[in-house]
This record gives C-alpha cells, structure tokens and sequence, in this order.
C-alpha cells in the first residue's frame, strides 16, 4: 500500500488490501494500486502522474457511502483518511469557522468541537487566538448529522450529506464556506462563498496555476425538495455549490471550511410507539404545522414501519448488545422519532405535552412513548433510530453468503408534502403484490423514506430493481427526486437519466469534461462508463 507518494516502495504497492475495494453498498471492485496522501501536496503531486500515466482514478474517504462511489473499477485508488487534521479557525461577525482535511471523521470533528479541544500544535498564532476565543464561547456546533457518524467530512461535501437534523438545519451545503479543490491534472481550484459566481449560467473560474475554466451551468430545473441527485444548478449560483454533491466527479474536495452554529441548550426527543401509518401521518402533518423556527423547534422527524420494528425485534433476539433500548408495545404498528432544539426549558415542556395530548386525541397510547429530556436518553433514542439500518445491512450479509450476488437494495427518494401519502400508498401497494420481506424507516419531516426490500435471491433482487425504476418513474413526475441525500454513485446511474432526462445528463456530462477533460476521476459515477477512452 503506498503512503505517499507513487515514486516510493514503501508497502507493497502492487496489492490492494480488500477493504479498500468495498463500500456500504456491498459492491466489490478492483484497482492497480492505492495511495494514501497526507496532504494537498502530495495529494495534487498523485493527480498529475495519473494523469502522465493516463490512470483512472477514484479518490475514497471513509467508504461509509451506499451507491458504490467508492468502488474502484480499474486504476488508481486515491484514499484521503490520512488527510484528517483540522488546519485552523477563524471568527467572523456571525459566528466561528474550522478548516479540515477531507479524510477527517465526523464522529472525530464533533468530539473535538464538544471537547473545544483541537489537535492544534501546527496553526499559526491567529488560529491559537481563535480557539481560545472559542473556548471562552458558549458551546457550539456542526449541525449536519448524517447516520453513519464515521462518514468523512470530505464525503459528506461531495455527497452534500443530511441526515436526521436535515428538517431543520437543511443539508452539507449550507454549512460549508470555503473548499481547496484538487483536479484531475493535479491543478487546484480555491473556492469561497459569495466570491465566485456565474453570471446567469455562464461560469469562468481560474486556477492557482493560471488555467481558465469556463462553461454552461446545466439548464435543468432542480426539484423543490431534498436533494442529492445531479450537479446544481440555478442561475447566478455560488460556483462552491457546484462542488458540493458532485459525488468527487468534478474534482476532489481536499480541504474544507465548515461553518460552525451555537449549540441549542436543550436537546430532547420522544419516539412515540402508534397502532399503524395513519396515526403516523396525521402526527406529521400535526408536527409540520408547528412554528420551525421559534424558541424550541423540531429538528427531526423520523419513521419506522412494521417491518422495520419487526426486523429490530429479531436482531434484539440474536444479539440484544445491537439494539439496546426496553421492549416497546408488541402490537405497535409504526413509530416515530422527534427531536427537538431549544433554547427556552418552557418551551420545550410544551412541545412535550402538545405531543401527549396529540396522542391521546388519536387514541393512542401516550405511555408507550419513551421521552429523552438527557444527554443519556438521547443517546437511547438514537441507538434504536440507527439500529435499524445496521440490522438491514447484518441481514444482506448473512444471505450474501448463500447469494454472493446480493447487495442492499434500497430507495433514497423524497417526495414534496403533499406526495407523502400517495407515495407510501404506493410502496405498499407495490411490495405486498410482490410479496417482498422489506423494511421502510427514514426521514419523513422531509417526506423522505428509505425502503429496503430484503431480497432471498438473485432473481428476486432483480425483481426488486424493476420496481425501484418504476417508482423512481413516478416520483420525478411529482416533482421529486431519486436521491435525497445518499448521491447517485455507480448504483444509480439509471435513475439519474429518469429525472433529469438524456439531455440534463448530457448537459452534465460536459460540465463534467471541462474539469476532467479525459474523464478519469471517479469513472462510472453519475454516468454510466461509456465516456471517451484515457489515452
């Protein structure tokens, strides 16, 4: 395995170690060599010798992601977890600003911020001054929470990552400032928000070794929902938010400034445990009623069908040490997750009681429901909320060794409001025809549901795909989207054609040769590997 740069032999170059072939999504590729920079410098130097060498290349942080983006198909691996520092800190007139590497761990950013302790033995004397400012601060924050805390920071910027806080403080993108991009040619690109802009769709941006890049930004409407699928575009845009969710294909986010929120005093949350889907829709639309932005409001909102509590009550049964949490009501049909942020204790309570008496109005059981008012309760909820998809991906790993062929199957699609309904209407119509063992669980504040059919075969599997396309049909009609928050990867590609059509994908394609003319970064992601041949 190479640490730094190409020229040197120092661990067995020619071998790839497999996990450096894998990712979440259970996909498996192949790769010549892997390289592991510890910074721009050598990360820029490995980029312009693929590029002598016309070497594909795919560049991985974590390998935490879904769609297989970071499955190499051939070439180079570029793997970024060495690249984990954070740089320094800055204040401005609203707020404090970290700067960090790619490869560094969100678990490891928060934990730093939470401690306001900073690996900091190399920033520079106004940094030093910054973070004693910080620490003299009231307590602050990342909002961005998405369910795999181990995710890179770099990944989560080229996925404009979400997740369960995503109701309320939106996705990756609006907290990222400033990114130092590397490109295919090893050039580098410094971006900051609000200083590059295009003018309507015409963009030109200039590098730090002199090049212009000018283009088109795709003409495409983006869906008025959350949103992981495809290049963004609107006009007059920040040219930063071109890089943000590009899935690595423009360039390689390599350095990162991440904006940093005061942290909300009170943190508590409920998951409550209803007879089935009709509560829990009628508890949303409640919810969504309520004032977002006042002294106490709800931060997330989550879902768990049947299958779902169904699936965690047989992993509880295996190993209880996965799903830590009591029993919850035998006969519950569907569950749901809140959390709120706050800064008024009176106000919280409210939210809390407003949440009983909503129960009791629907008949349901308001005893059942578990409160989390503590650091500790809180970290109980959300065991049982990320549960759930670990048992998902335990499932597939077991049936994998009779079916090596499986691999997780599952949707990533959000709806506008008034579509929920409908849409899971229309899942369940679907699966049940089908017979499918699946699960259902996700965001609903932002009518964005993962369902995970559970194949047995091969050909069920398939099965499962035809209905994903489908449905994937359906919900770009609605005005929704494909992905939500997880990115099109190499999985997805056939679904990024329903919703934008062969002419928004074409229109990406180019944007896509003005960086990375010989198409070499992260082939197959996005598109499909039909683009020109490396020379």
């Amino acid at each position: 395995m190479n640490s730094t740069t190409p020229t040197e032999n120092r661990d067995h170059q020619n071998h790839v170690p497999p996990d450096y072939l894998r990712d979440e999504s259970r996909l498996i590729g192949y790769a010549e060599r892997i390289f592991l920079p510890r910074d721009v410098e050598e990360l820029s130097t490995l980029m312009k010798q693929a590029r002598r060498e016309g070497r594909l290349v795919t560049v991985q942080g974590a390998r935490t992601g879904v769609t297989g983006g970071a499955v190499p198909q051939g070439g180079w691996i570029i793997n970024l977890s060495r690249m984990d520092r954070v740089l320094g800190m800055r204040k401005t007139s609203d707020g404090f600003r970290v700067t960090a590497q790619a490869g560094l761990r969100l678990a490891e950013l928060n934990a730093m911020i939470r401690k306001q302790d900073f690996r900091s033995a190399s920033w520079d004397h106004e940094a030093l001054e910054t973070l004693e400012a910080f620490r003299q601060a009231p307590p602050h924050f990342f909002p961005p929470d998405p369910t795999e805390q181990t995710a890179s920071i770099g990944g989560m910027a080229a996925c404009n990552a979400s997740g369960a806080r995503a109701f309320l403080y939106g996705p990756m993108r609006g907290f990222v400032e400033a990114a130092l991009i590397v490109l295919a040619d090893g050039d580098r690109l410094e971006l900051r928000r609000g200083r590059e802009q295009a003018n309507g769709h015409v963009f030109s941006l200039r590098t730090l070794g002199g090049r212009e890049l000018a283009g088109l930004i795709p003409g495409y409407e983006m869906p008025r929902v959350k949103n992981a699928a495809g290049y963004r575009t609107a006009s007059s845009m920040d040219m930063l938010d071109l890089f943000l969710g590009a899935e690595g294909t423009l360039g390689v986010v390599a350095e990162i400034e991440l904006r940093l929120i005061p942290a909300p005093p009170f943190q508590w949350g409920a998951i409550v445990f209803v007879s089935g889907e009709k509560a829990v829709l009628r508890l949303v639309e409640q919810a969504r009623a309520e004032d977002r932005y006042g002294p106490a409001p709800l931060a997330a909102m989550e879902f768990f069908d049947r299958g779902a509590l169904a699936l965690l009550r047989a992993t509880r049964a295996e190993n209880p040490d996965l799903v830590p949490t009591p029993e919850w009501p035998a006969e519950t049909g569907a569950a749901l997750y809140f959390e709120w942020h706050g800064w008024e204790e009176p106000a919280m309570e409210q939210r809390m009681m407003r949440l009983s008496e909503r129960l009791a109005a629907l008949g349901e059981s308001e005893e059942a429901a578990w409160m989390a008012t503590t650091a500790r309760e809180m970290d109980r909820l959300k065991a049982f909320r990320h549960a759930v998809p670990e048992a998902v991906n335990r499932l597939i790993d077991v049936r994998r060794r009779t079916e090596p062929a499986l691999t997780k199957l599952g949707t990533d699609m959000a709806v506008p409001d008034e579509h929920l309904s409908d849409t899971l209407a229309m899942y369940h119509a679907d699966l049940e025809k089908e017979h499918f063992e699946h699960v259902i669980f996700g965001h609903i504040g932002d009518n964005h549901l993962h369902v995970n059919i559970l194949p047995r075969s091969s050909a069920e599997y398939d099965k499962g795909r035809a209905i994903y396309l489908r449905w994937a049909e359906r919900i770009a009609s609605l005005g929704g989207t494909i992905s939500a928050e997880h990115g099109v990867g190499k999985i997805k590609t056939a679904l990024l054609r329903v919703m934008y059509g062969e002419e928004g994908v074409s229109e990406m394609r180019a944007v896509k040769r003005i960086f990375d003319p010989e198409c070499r970064l992260n082939r197959g992601v996005l598109f499909v590997p039909d683009e020109p041949a490396v020379p």
